[in-house]
């Protein structure tokens, strides 16, 4: 039999040295969890509930209901395991892992696949300061590295673009992007204090961190909490993190909101947001309301994506050599 050519459609196209790089990470991380008493779960990828974001856009599966039963319903390939896992920790979980796949839409690229995996975990009872340091461990031991920086936001800012990111007004940012040469899009409003954040954090910010050992950014603006809890200040910050390394986002993880009040109220709002970016409303109403309701325990969790590691720890540039069959040959 001739061999196929190194171009077919049918072939991965990730090298085998990185794929048996790859299942060498995926049992570390397995290792890793075990040795420090951590479970390992799995969450329904398909649920009637998704996390309600601004910037994330989840697939969509209308299903026929059975017969006799009223239908069709809408359910949704899960952004992140986030919603069943916290209910794992109202029902009394203490400390859970999970390697899974999730999916996103419109993101794909050299750092984006639209079905991707992601390690997320949970320990009840953690603050900001042990899951940084978990989170730390694990990348050292995933990527040798060495210890992880740690940086607040105002101090990532005030170092790589000038300015103090908590007081600084959209009119001040979008001044700074403007002298600095950065092309902003055409639909960012003036106004949009948060996107002109996020542009100097792409752009100037993210690029710069992590080039010489991995940096863990935390105490983010209290308007990107999503669904971390927000610490009073002054300033009012985030009790959010996240670890980069060679300039690139790894992990975002957080102190977990557990105020179903607030949940409910952050949802309505970013469902508004979504409507004035021209998207559709996500589901506010959810399992995971429910279980907050009931009482959900203090708790920090983070949300790693895997792909990105091992392209690191490969040496490589773009997803598609550390994945067997990315989305275009999916």
């Amino acid at each position: 039999m001739s061999k196929p050519a190194p171009h077919a459609d049918f072939l991965p196209t990730a090298p085998w040295e990185n794929l048996r790089l790859r299942a060498r990470l995926l049992k570390q991380v397995r290792q890793f969890f075990d040795d420090r008493g951590v479970l390992e779960v799995e969450t329904p990828i398909l649920s009637a509930d998704t996390v309600v974001d601004r910037h994330l856009d989840p697939f969509s599966v209308v299903l026929d209901a059975p017969s006799g039963r009223p239908g069709p319903r809408r359910f949704w390939l899960q952004t992140s395991p986030e919603f069943g896992m916290k209910r794992l920790l109202v029902a009394g979980a203490e400390a859970i892992y999970q390697v899974t796949h999730a999916f996103r839409q419109y993101e794909q690229g050299p750092l984006h696949n639209p079905e991707f995996t992601m390690v997320e975990w949970y320990r009840a009872g953690d603050g900001m300061a042990e899951g940084m340091r978990l989170l730390g461990d694990l990348c050292d031991c995933l990527l040798g590295r060495g210890a992880a920086e740690a940086l607040s936001y105002g101090e990532a800012f005030s170092r790589h673009v000038g300015l103090d990111p908590h007081s600084a007004t959209a009119s001040t940012l979008a001044a700074r992007n403007h002298e600095l040469g950065i092309p902003a899009p055409a639909n960012l409003a003036e106004d949009d204090r948060d996107g002109w954040l996020d542009l100097l954090l792409s752009e100037k910010v993210q690029p710069e961190l992590g080039q010489d050992r991995p940096v863990i950014v935390y105490d983010f603006p209290a308007s990107q909490a999503a669904l971390a809890r927000v610490r009073p200040g002054p300033p009012a910050v985030a009790e959010r993190f996240e670890l980069y390394a060679s300039g690139i986002e790894l992990a975002n993880g957080y102190c977990e909101l557990i105020d179903p009040a607030v949940l409910r109220e952050r949802s309505a709002r970013t469902n508004a947001l979504r409507e004035s970016d021209g998207k559709v409303r996500l589901p506010e109403e959810s399992r995971l309301l429910a279980a907050m309701e009931a009482g959900m325990p203090p708790s920090t969790g983070v949300a790693l994506g895997f792909d990105r590691v091992v392209m690191l720890a490969a040496g490589a540039r773009d997803l598609r050599e550390v994945l067997a069959f990315p989305f275009d040959r999916a």
